[in-house]
């Protein structure tokens, strides 16, 4: 067990709350929260900005390949940011991620 979290921007609130559904029902995430971002970034050459939805998804490293396949058949974007970030936590959160990811 490697407790992880799973960073994603999405389009639109409707996008981040079908992707935290599919990934729930899947158990491939236990928890998702997400916020509205101003988001600044280079995209094929220009400096864009754009108002989107990041979600931070509590998991497991082994999970990010099945996420991210899932996320694939949702997002719109053409090419999404999906990161993976190991974390320390403690005795009670990783007994909740095992029981929940099985």
């Amino acid at each position: 067990m490697k407790p992880a979290i799973f960073l994603l921007t999405c389009a639109n609130e409707s996008e981040a709350d079908k992707i935290i559904k599919c990934l729930l029902e899947k158990r491939l995430i236990v928890c998702a929260k997400k916020f509205p971002v101003d988001s600044i970034f280079c995209w094929k050459g220009s400096i864009e900005k754009t108002k989107e939805i990041m979600l931070i998804m509590e998991s497991d490293e082994s999970k990010f390949d099945k996420v991210e396949q899932e996320v694939r058949k949702i997002h719109s974007y053409e090419t999404f940011v999906l990161e993976s970030i190991s974390v320390k936590t403690t005795v009670e959160v990783k007994k909740w991620l095992l029981e929940e990811l099985r």
